[in-house]
């Protein structure tokens, strides 16, 4: 079958177009918090029914792989993953941003979706069907394995803090388990409220634990969010130098992405995770991982933009839908009347391979669209003053959590998230690993309680978790990414060390000593209360049957033990002032104080009230908190009136082109 020849067919004009106005779209959508791929993919579906089956379908993976690169642009700008796949972008992303690299973060970014996109395309297109085999060797006990290689990147997280990056990380895996459980159906840790039947969404509370605190911290200072960038633009020059000088890396992470594609339900948060992972294992300059290394991005971005590619292969041979998004365009050529299966690139092979061509063709017309926008989102910014900013985002995330599923208690939740998240960030336990135990959570519960079950039945549970060839290899890799930072913090503490007690004594005659670690009194007291948690999930899980209970006790166990390890290794060190609040209610506490009762307002009042009369009279508050310089009238006027336009413009968009119910209330 001469593959090439369908080539022209995905060039057709039409084809063309809608691969380029799928692509804009997506990215426009990806880089809005909340407004996920799937939203995306699921909204525009209806659209494609009137079109050729071919057509309608490169128009689906357009938005979809611009989606998933759209959301690098909010991890990058203002430190909240567009999408879950842009979780680890915020590592390095938003670092570089800070500091005035925000426009090669973008680039590098661009650069790296690109590759990934075409290497998971490629795949697609020249083996599907023996890479399909892939997703069908892998098990319940490679699924488990696989999420506890996610989350042992918490150790390259929390060097030199790991007990409480431990913590967080079983913080995040008791929240995937509120609600209904994933193996055996029982209801766990709601509360009585129906409200969290659901469990608590992943997108809306990765704009919490991301987003919010940088709001809080955002109104502050007067200092600007950005860095305006020294050398100005995008530095694409720059940025494709980096990205050529780290191709093994950009190799690497494309192939991660690849095949975690294949595996249904793993997708691109799993595949940034674990690539991002192994690119700092594998540097020579790991210690710079986290404070703004392009590496990192490259890494993140390579791998998610690759899962695009790889998740259609077990959705097309298979028709086991990879991810989400996979299993909405599914149904859509379901819809087209066309049959899924091995035979699709036979019976079907004018559409499958026509689509696989217009994906490779919108995959590429990335770089352009990317850069771009790339372009003008950097500089506008940049440019915004806070007091415009800082609103902006405080209603996008409120709209973005809602927009989900059209739940003001999304919004609520993921206000309240972000405010018990920022409060525990003050004290060192950041956010990024509640983030991956929430996100791994449930593919690890399933795992695990899957493989325990059969183990059981069977009388070889030690067998069936460490008996399987491709889980002894996850569980070697999990063990050289959990030891290796740790190996290379105290290489570098033994290192420091040496070089202190090897200088020349002070004019005294005595040596400089090393500052050591003082009793962290606020940390003690936090894990005194997760050591209490620990034991309330414990005492939750007693009424459940054995299927739902035996993930939480092991998660109730582990968090316990860490907690008191981190008391105990307090203990350990002398009192000092380590432990005192860092909170103090001077300018800025007040005015986080003020935004952070304002956003609680905001959410629970919009349903009553109404969304446009809350939102505007919201970010007009949020607009006086925000300002520091005291602009004169006429520059507020023009404030307000953008904060209309802006208020209006959200709402008619949501109401009228993405048909969402938005709450109406008392005043409209």
């Amino acid at each position: 079958m001469d593959i090439i020849g369908f080539l022209w067919d995905a060039l057709t004009p039409v084809n063309l177009v809608l691969a380029l106005v799928g692509v804009v779209l997506g990215t426009v959508i990806g880089a809005l918090p909340g407004l996920s791929a799937t939203m995306a993919v699921a909204v525009l579906v209806p659209f494609t029914f009137t079109m050729d089956p071919a057509a309608g379908l490169i128009a689906l993976g357009a938005i979809y792989t611009g989606a998933i690169y759209g959301g690098a642009f909010a991890a990058i700008l203002v430190n909240t993953p567009g999408t879950p796949s842009s979780i680890a972008t915020t590592f390095d992303g938003f670092p570089m941003a800070k500091r005035g690299d925000g426009g090669l973060a973008l680039s590098v970014a661009t650069f790296a979706s690109v590759a990934g996109g075409v290497v998971g395309a490629v795949a697609l297109l020249l083996l599907a069907p023996p890479l399909a085999k892939v997703a069908l060797a892998f098990g319940p006990t490679e699924y488990f394995w696989l999420a506890i290689f996610g989350l042992t990147l918490i150790a390259a997280l929390s060097v030199g803090n790991t007990s409480k990056g431990l913590i967080g990380a079983c913080i995040g895996l008791f929240l995937s388990m509120i609600g209904v459980a994933v193996v055996g159906g029982d209801v766990r840790y709601t509360l009585g409220m129906q409200r969290f039947l659901g469990g608590i969404d992943l997108t809306s509370a990765i704009i919490g634990l991301y987003c919010v605190p940088v709001i809080l911290d955002l109104v502050a200072t007067a200092d600007p969010h950005l860095k305006p960038s020294a050398q100005g633009g995008l530095r694409v020059r720059e940025g494709l130098a980096i990205a050529m000088k780290s191709k093994f890396n950009l190799v690497r992470s494309s192939v991660i992405g690849t095949v975690i594609g294949i595996l249904p339900g793993a997708g691109g948060s799993i595949a940034g995770l674990v690539s991002y992972s192994e690119a700092r294992r594998s540097s020579k300059q790991s210690e710079t991982f986290g404070k703004g290394n392009p590496d990192g991005v490259i890494a993140t971005e390579a791998a998610n933009n690759a899962t695009v590619g790889g998740g259609f292969i077990p959705t097309l041979v298979l028709g086991i839908p990879g991810t989400p998004p996979d299993a909405i365009i599914l149904g859509a050529l379901l819809v087209q009347g066309i049959k899924i299966g091995p035979t699709l690139f036979t019976t079907d092979a004018p559409v499958v391979y026509t689509f696989i061509w217009g994906l490779l063709i919108a995959t590429l017309l990335m770089l352009p669209v990317g850069l771009l926008i790339g372009r003008y989102a950097y500089a506008s910014i940049v440019k915004v003053p806070k007091t415009v900013l800082a609103p902006t985002v405080a209603l996008l995330t409120i709209i973005g959590s809602f927009a989900i599923h059209s739940n003001m208690d999304d919004a609520q939740l993921m206000v309240g998230l972000g405010i018990i998240a920022w409060i525990l960030n003050r004290y060192g336990f950041q956010p990024s690993p509640i983030v991956l135990g929430l996100v791994l959570g449930s593919i690890a519960e399933q795992g695990f309680v899957q493989t325990w079950l059969i183990g059981n039945a069977s009388g070889r549970i030690p067998e069936m978790f460490f008996g399987r060839p491709i889980s002894i290899g996850i569980i070697i890799a999990a063990l050289v990414t959990l030891t290796f930072p740790i190996w290379v913090d105290w290489k570098a503490r033994r290192r420091k060390q040496l070089e202190t007690s090897s200088a020349p004594a002070d004019d005294a005659g005595a040596s400089i000593a090393p500052e050591g670690k003082t009793r962290d009194l606020a940390g003690m007291t936090f894990a005194a209360s997760f050591a209490v948690l620990g034991l309330a999930i414990w005492s939750g899980a007693s009424g459940l049957t054995m299927l739902g209970s035996v993930f939480p006790r092991t998660i109730a166990m582990a968090l316990a033990v860490f907690s008191l390890m981190l008391i105990a290794q307090n203990l350990r060190r002398p009192v000092g002032t380590a432990g005192r609040a860092k909170f103090a209610l001077d300018t800025g506490g007040w005015r986080r104080l003020l935004l952070g009762a304002v956003m609680l307002a905001w959410v629970f009042l919009l349903p009553e009230i109404g969304f446009l009369v809350t939102s505007f009279a919201a970010f007009l508050a949020v607009m006086v908190i925000a300002d520091h310089d005291r602009p004169p009238p006429q520059t507020w006027a023009l404030w307000i009136a953008t904060a209309a336009a802006i208020c209006a413009g959200l709402w008619w968009l949501m109401a009228n082109v993405l048909l969402l119910r938005m709450p109406a209330g008392l005043l409209f």
